[in-house]
């Protein structure tokens, strides 16, 4: 709470005592200051409010912690607030062993867990693993941004309809039917849209988000890639194995 003027009147007076009768007198501090009441301070937010963030500040650094991501173009006001007090969001983040990532250039902020061998480091936050559809829709988002940026495209978009056509190749005979195949995708295509990583324009057609990149890296992208092309050469649909652990990204 920021500091304020504390009132006195029913708190302990300091004490002044001449021990050696000579007019030298020595002061007692009182033991402890009387709380203040919520009314006197009007800068507390709630009975007992020991914080020191105004409540703006308070709100964006909750958003962080709620949130997978905090994007620049969806919450400007939140966004302003964040690089305005960054370093103090960042403090507190640091207190609970999580890390703050500010990525200026496409505008996106996230938090990260602290793991470390060398302190013992509580775990606050727990990876939420994407499922095999919501991972392979991914794979296909990431390849078709980085093809259309490569390209020179200001922005890539795609189609729900071609999303599923590619996507639904991976799955097997055993993954259900191929209605229960169809809801799985676009299932994944709703997830991903909540989180900012694609944004649905007019129906049934999303623009790709940079979010991409930050959430399949180019390294991760050419690794899935490769395992499915060889599933796809050395297996038959009808047995294509779950993605492995790698893939499911936090």
């Amino acid at each position: 709470m920021p500091m304020s003027d504390v009132s006195t009147s029913n708190a302990p007076t300091t004490a002044a005592t001449d021990r050696g009768g000579d007019g030298e007198f020595e002061t007692s501090t009182p033991a402890f200051i009387s709380p203040v009441a919520m009314e006197n301070d009007p800068d507390a937010l709630f009975a007992g409010d020991r914080g020191t963030l105004d409540a703006d500040v308070r709100r964006v650094l909750v958003r962080i912690l709620q949130r997978r991501f905090l994007l620049a173009e969806s919450s400007p006001a939140e966004w302003k607030l964040l690089l305005e007090h960054q370093q103090m969001i960042e403090s507190r983040l640091n207190d609970l062993f999580v890390r703050l990532v500010v990525d200026h250039a496409r505008g996106v902020a996230y938090k990260e867990q602290v793991r470390s061998d060398e302190v013992d480091v509580p775990i606050l936050l727990k990876d939420e693993a994407y499922s095999r559809a919501e991972t392979l829709v991914l794979v296909y988002l990431r390849t078709v941004f980085q093809r259309e940026t490569t390209a020179g495209t200001a922005s890539a978009r795609v189609d729900v309809e071609e999303v599923e056509q590619t996507v639904l190749t991976y799955f097997a005979e055993t993954d259900g039917t191929r209605a229960s195949q169809q809801r799985a995708v676009r299932t994944a295509i709703a997830r991903l849209d909540r989180e900012g990583i694609i944004e649905e324009e007019s129906e049934g057609r999303y623009r790709i988000g940079p979010l991409i990149e930050i959430v399949l890296s180019a390294e991760t992208l050419r690794e899935l890639q490769a395992w499915l092309d060889e599933q796809i050469t050395s297996s038959p649909a009808s047995t294509l194995p779950d993605l492995p652990e790698k893939a499911l990204l936090p």
